[in-house]
């Protein structure tokens, strides 16, 4: 007598033990594959156990599967088996593939399942034998997938354009930077999503275009074939062993592909103030220019500014409500003009030191309305 079952390990005389004499239980192989791998690539333990069985079978007939596995030579039955016909098919010995449909045959695992518990029959060994496995970023391909099923029903997603969608590109920008800021981890994962929906939507509106389409695809390849490139040191011959290198090689590589007359170029003027004039102070202090900051008197005062002198320091020194700062003394003048100069100057400053302005006035606005709140004796 065994001393175990060999699909279950219990001890001899236990519920599915099986007997010197009894038929050999068999071997039933349930077979997984992923929609999103090309059908035909499977695992070679998977085409082994496909060639040696004694019965191949699946439910679906237009599973896609089902011609490369004819194309192999096999023989698959197209049907649906009962737990216990399938028991009975595998006794002597025998192995039975069931090439698993999309939603994974609960209805026969459970039937096994039920039927190993009843302790009345001698189960044949169970196997669970992925064919083919998602590779990193497979669901990608089901978002493309579904985004192409709502462009073409959905009454709202298929009337939507470029500039239609604009907005919600900038929104949902902002509520990423709001989840990475908050450190919120499932708000954060959210987000991404919403930010990526928003690349995979109007990728899909650009395959429409009559004059000039192009797709997800074309999208992916661009950003690829210019990481390769921005990156000489990881896909080259080029070494870099700091940050700062790492930016050299980016920004010359950059300037090669761009070939831009200024280095203003490709800075985007409708992004919020202070990220404009932050980024437009980083480009002419990379490129080594020495431009003052313009003032409302027309002269220029960039060093004072980017010191933290000037009226524009004196709201940033946390004294008051800040509203010292904008009062308009100091170098930047009266009025909107001398309150933008002013703006101007503390971004030069930010920038300078190594801050983001959009970010600290974002987080001194944060404050402030927490003070609000407080005085209002609304609590959280």
């Amino acid at each position: 007598m065994n001393a175990s079952s060999p699909s279950s390990g219990r001890p001899a005389g236990g519920p599915a033990a099986v007997f010197e004499g009894a038929p050999a239980p068999g071997r039933i192989v349930l077979l997984t594959t992923s929609h999103r791998v090309a059908p035909g690539l499977l695992s070679w333990p998977a085409w082994q156990a496909l060639r040696t069985a004694d019965q191949v079978l699946c439910a679906d007939g237009a599973h896609p599967q089902l011609p490369y596995l004819r194309d192999a030579g096999l023989t698959v039955e197209e049907t649906s088996p009962t737990a216990e016909g399938l028991v009975a098919a595998c006794a002597g010995g025998r192995t039975a593939v069931v090439v698993a449909t999309g939603e994974g045959e609960p209805a026969l695992t459970d039937g096994l399942a039920r039927l190993a518990g009843s302790g009345r029959v001698t189960m044949p060994e169970l196997e669970l034998l992925p064919a083919s496995y998602d590779l990193p970023g497979a669901r990608l391909l089901d978002l493309v997938q579904v985004m192409d099923r709502i462009r073409a029903e959905c009454p709202w997603s298929s009337r939507q354009t470029h500039r239609g969608l604009a907005k919600y590109a900038v929104e949902e920008s902002y509520e990423l930077v709001e989840a990475i800021e908050v450190g919120d981890r499932d708000e954060l994962r959210e987000e991404l999503g919403d930010v990526l929906l928003q690349v995979v939507f109007h990728a899909r509106i650009a395959e429409e275009d009559a004059e000039s389409p192009f797709s997800v695809d074309d999208v992916a390849g661009t950003i690829v074939a210019k990481l390769i490139h921005r990156h000489p040191h990881v896909f080259g011959d080029a070494t870099a062993t700091t940050p700062e290198e790492v930016k050299e090689h980016w920004l010359r590589t950059k300037a090669d592909e761009k070939r831009r007359a200024s280095v203003t170029d490709g800075v985007p003027l409708h992004q919020p103030g202070l990220a404009l004039a932050a980024k437009l102070v980083a480009r002419a202090r990379t490129a080594g220019l020495d431009v003052p900051l313009p003032t409302a008197d027309g002269t220029g005062s960039g060093s004072r500014g980017a010191e933290g002198t000037g009226s524009g320091s004196r709201g940033a020194e946390g004294t008051g409500s800040g509203s010292r700062g904008a009062e308009g003394t100091g170098s930047g003048g009266t009025g909107a003009d001398g309150i933008g100069y002013e703006l101007l100057a503390l971004a030069a400053r930010a920038e300078a030191e190594g801050v983001d302005p959009e970010a600290a006035l974002r987080a001194a606005a944060r404050a402030y309305r927490d003070a609000i709140r407080a005085a209002e004796g609304v609590a959280g």
